[in-house]
């Protein structure tokens, strides 16, 4: 069993995503890794402080050697610099892989937003004749839609076919939600291992500790304040509901190429009791989760979108609240079969609106029902030794049966 491999991601340390989670637990178990990556920058769309924007640099995370390279600054901004640092991408880890490619028997991808970081690695996959593993966290060329670009016969030829090279180059996919693997066979159009693998939760979101929100009934938001978030119909819901129940209070907590309008559009209609917190430290959301009364996830209407389950779903279990799903497909019906909370149509304001009402007319016991149904499905789906005992078979021992 090699014990060797490259992980090569979009985004690590100190970047906060579950990557950063999966690499720690191998390097404690002993296995040798290498991380290429580029230099830190999410969620500002420039690179973190502490950190130069060089275009290549080496460290040392624990005891795993991390080769970054140059990251166009604005993406978070651009659809523009967004494919242009794509392209940068796969520009820099094609020549950093070139020279170290020789030294690994597997790689591992951690595909985030962008599937061409696994572009190189499946180019230089002759060369060095090493198996390559994906994990799929997002679906292309869906993603690139729903992100703005027109679609039209030259785009997706091209889209379909990169797509189609970078998945028939890799030796297994695994798939964070269940309803890519229909699509990326459809794609593929043969038989290749496709694994769900599910995201387990970042951190453990349960606390008795409160942070300090308004005093009232606490709605809360977690995460990136991007366009696909739908806040802004959020916020244009929440303006009735707070003006009917002025103990009401919704609180958004983080940090996107969003917010600004976001804040612009609370100003310009006159929202009151929208509470911005910025971006803060993973360690101290639990306490902000236990200050809630109802957690809030929220995205566009999108068809890619109804068969993701965005990774905060997770770690909202954990904290054992109610929650409030502003979004269809997948997540609305675990909240609706698990009786979690309450889901809302994300086009309609007006169903936003009752769902907002509903939750605060609730009682407490009725309240306390929803927060402990949380544990049985986070038991069942997304537990997390569960789940990184069935990866560690299929990357380290080449496992290739069907993860259910």
């Amino acid at each position: 069993m090699g014990k060797k491999a490259l992980v090569i991601t979009e985004v690590f340390y100190p970047e906060d995503f579950i990557i950063n989670s999966l690499v720690d637990a191998w390097l404690d178990e002993g296995y040798e890794l290498e991380i290429l990556t580029r230099n830190p920058s999410y969620p500002y769309g420039k690179v973190l402080q502490g950190y130069k924007n060089s275009v290549y640099n080496k460290s040392i995370y624990k005891n795993a050697i991390i080769h970054r390279f140059l990251v166009i600054p604005g993406y978070q901004n651009s659809l523009v610099l967004k494919l242009l640092n794509y392209i940068n991408y796969m520009f820099f880890s094609f020549w950093i892989l070139l020279f170290i490619g020789k030294r690994f028997d597997k790689v591992f991808i951690y595909q985030t937003g962008p599937l061409t970081n696994a572009f190189s690695p499946v180019l230089l996959k002759p060369l060095f004749n090493y198996k390559i593993t994906i994990w799929s966290q997002d679906l292309w060329p869906d993603t690139i839609y729903a992100y703005g670009l027109k679609k039209n016969r030259l785009t997706n030829f091209v889209l379909i076919r990169l797509v189609r090279f970078i998945y028939s180059g890799c030796d297994t996919i695994l798939i964070s939600c269940k309803g890519f693997k229909e699509k990326i066979e459809e794609l593929l159009k043969k038989t290749k291992p496709i694994h769900w693998v599910p995201n387990w939760p970042i951190i453990d979101g349960f606390s008795i500790e409160k942070e300090l929100l308004p005093k009232g009934f606490n709605f809360t938001f977690a995460g990136n304040i991007g366009k696909v978030q739908n806040l802004d119909h959020v916020v244009r819901a929440f303006k009735l509901v707070s003006a009917k129940y002025p103990e009401a209070f919704l609180n958004i907590i983080g940090d996107g190429s969003y917010l600004e309008t976001l804040k612009a559009i609370i100003r310009n209609e006159d929202i009151s009791n929208v509470n911005f917190t910025g971006r803060k430290p993973v360690h101290t959301m639990p306490n902000y989760f236990a200050a809630s009364d109802v957690l809030l996830i929220s995205l566009v209407d999108v068809p890619l979108y109804e068969i993701m389950i965005p990774s905060k779903f997770q770690t909202y279990l954990t904290a054992k609240k109610p929650i409030f799903a502003i979004m269809k497909g997948e997540v609305e019906k675990m909240v609706k079969e698990y009786n979690l909370g309450f889901s809302a149509n994300p086009s309609s304001v007006a169903e936003i609106e009752a769902c907002f009402i509903r939750f605060i007319n609730l009682s407490k016991h009725d309240m306390n029902v929803l927060s402990e149904n949380s544990l049985k499905l986070l038991e069942k789906s997304f537990s997390k030794s569960t789940i990184k005992k069935e990866l560690d078979s299929i990357f380290w021992s080449n496992k290739n049966n069907e993860y259910s």
